[in-house]
């Protein structure tokens, strides 16, 4: 699955990015915790490298909550402070907690000489992983459209917090090419590739068959799988038999079922389910092989 695209927004919304970060203190930099690494655009990392960042890992009660722990501390060890987040439950402590850290020995340069300083922070991120949601957590009250589906917010846009804390909202940015099938198709299980890009039926079908490697009971259980194995098209109808996604003379309604399936999983209606866990420490690696 190889995915060429680039809408004319996000190459604008990349620009407009790059003309904020001499204005910001720190980026706020956003990804889904069931996927902290693909949900990552690799673009950021290179434009934002020299300012402090916090990565913020969103839906993080969709997510294994170890598999997280994990990932922060994979994080940490690359310099990177890493906090989970559940952004629609609208508790902001741990997030304007990471940002005054961040941004400690700035603050307090601009003290000795007397002044308070207004932080700026840029928030960035894929779409759909909840940049606009975070906002309005952290002011308190909703400002910013949130929505989800990818490519609600379409400019950049400040946000007072709090008196000596803005905020800029950016559009999702993604790059523009997917080489990666695997990463593809996980970014499109989350929702960050818009659906209609996508042929429903097959990206269904194929998350039916990660959710029955992952979380097979799980799986079963949600779908009344009557056959709790197998793949492609014949998953998707068994799923549609099983919890009545039916159409007259009770063929299977996969493009109903197809939209159901995505929706369900997105929602955390399989439980906590993590797509991607951290790569194994270098000296772990060396132990198991009997190195050094």
């Amino acid at each position: 699955m190889q995915i060429q695209w680039y809408p004319g927004h996000m190459a604008r919304a990349k620009r407009l990015l790059k003309d904020q970060l001499s204005r910001v203190d720190v980026v706020l930099e956003m990804c889904d915790a069931r996927l902290p690494a693909a949900s990552r655009n690799p673009d950021l990392e290179a434009m934002c490298s020299r300012k402090p960042r916090v990565l913020v890992l969103n839906k993080a009660d969709l997510a294994e909550e170890s598999v997280t722990r994990a990932w922060i501390a994979h994080f940490a060890q690359r310099g990177i402070a890493g906090i989970p987040f559940i952004a629609a439950r609208g508790r902001p402590k741990d997030v304007l907690g990471a940002i005054e850290r961040a941004v400690a020995a700035s603050v307090a340069r601009q003290a000795e000489r007397g002044v308070r300083k207004t932080v700026r922070a840029l928030v960035a991120g894929v779409p759909n992983v909840g940049k606009s949601t975070l906002i309005n957590c952290l002011r308190g009250q909703a400002i910013t459209k949130t929505g989800d589906r990818p490519g609600v917010t379409r400019a950049n846009q400040w946000v007072r917090a709090s008196p000596y804390l803005e905020l800029l909202d950016t559009p999702g940015l993604l790059w523009p090419r997917f080489d990666d099938a695997n990463m593809a198709r996980k970014l499109a299980f989350i929702g960050t590739i818009r659906d209609e890009i996508m042929d429903q039926e097959r990206l269904s079908e194929q998350l039916l068959e990660e959710l029955l490697a992952l979380r097979p009971k799980a799986a079963a259980e949600r779908f009344r799988l009557s056959k709790p194995y197998g793949q492609g098209q014949a998953l998707l109808q068994n799923a549609c038999v099983g919890r009545g996604w039916l159409l007259t003379g009770g063929v299977a309604d996969t493009a109903r079922g197809a939209a159901l399936v995505l929706d369900e999983f997105r929602a955390g209606k399989l439980g906590r389910i993590s797509l991607e866990r951290p790569p194994k420490r270098t000296e772990d690696t060396k132990e198991e092989s009997g190195d050094g």
